[in-house]
């Protein structure tokens, strides 16, 4: 039985892997800026008020799963917009910086010394963020974050490697969730399903690689 740890578990992609490791026996932390009445409906923690954008809070709203040791932590927590070259907003591109790039790094900072030796780290991050696969520019808030997420993955894979935990950078797909407006190729459920076994499959060795849910490893 492991110590789950999921941030943005309200509903998506957070709440299908919420779903799924309490269905394999496992305890489950979701945390949450507000909780659902589906995140309330399972046997999950629930610690609602972490808004990962909060630099000033987090650590108090934490506190909750300061005193556990965790085997899986999952920042999943994201915001999309969709600037152009044409119209675009400093606003919203500094909050997906706050929310997608340092949110993951603040939250693994703070939880590092509850991680057990041989736990896991995963990034839920994108393929957007790759300089090699942008292929029709645009999203520029949303694009740079997850390149920032991305290079923060890759150095807290060298620095949690001597403390025994291995850290993924995982693209979940193309999902069906509200961010993109229910669009998608997969489901949320799915996508979950892929990451979690991407996440099993995760050790020293292959820490800092960046995936595609279906095992595709993703150019940077």
């Amino acid at each position: 039985m492991l110590n789950v740890v999921i941030t943005g578990a309200n509903r998506g992609i957070g709440l299908a892997l919420v779903k799924q490791y309490i269905a394999m026996g496992h305890i489950v932390y979701a945390l949450c800026r507000s909780s659902s009445n589906e995140l309330n409906q399972t046997r999950a923690v629930v610690i609602d008020n972490v808004d990962v954008s909060n630099v000033e809070a987090l650590q108090h709203n934490l506190e909750k799963v300061l005193a556990i040791n965790i085997d899986v932590l999952i920042n999943n927590a994201g915001v999309l917009a969709d600037e152009s070259l044409h119209s675009m907003s400093a606003i919203t591109i500094e909050y997906q910086f706050k929310v997608n790039a340092l949110g993951p790094l603040l939250i693994t900072h703070i939880l590092k010394e509850q991680l057990s030796h041989g736990a896991k780290v995963a990034l839920i991050t994108s393929r957007m963020g790759s300089v090699a696969d942008n292929t029709s520019g645009g999203r520029y808030g949303y694009r740079m974050s997850k390149a920032a997420l991305n290079s923060a993955g890759v150095s807290l894979a060298h620095d949690l490697k001597p403390l025994g935990v291995a850290v993924a950078l995982l693209h979940p797909g193309y999902v069906q969730t509200e961010m993109v407006n229910h669009n998608g190729d997969i489901s949320a459920t799915q996508a979950a399903s892929r990451l979690i076994k991407r996440i099993d499959e995760l050790n020293l060795d292959n820490s800092g690689s960046f995936w595609h849910a279906n095992g595709e490893i993703l150019p940077w």
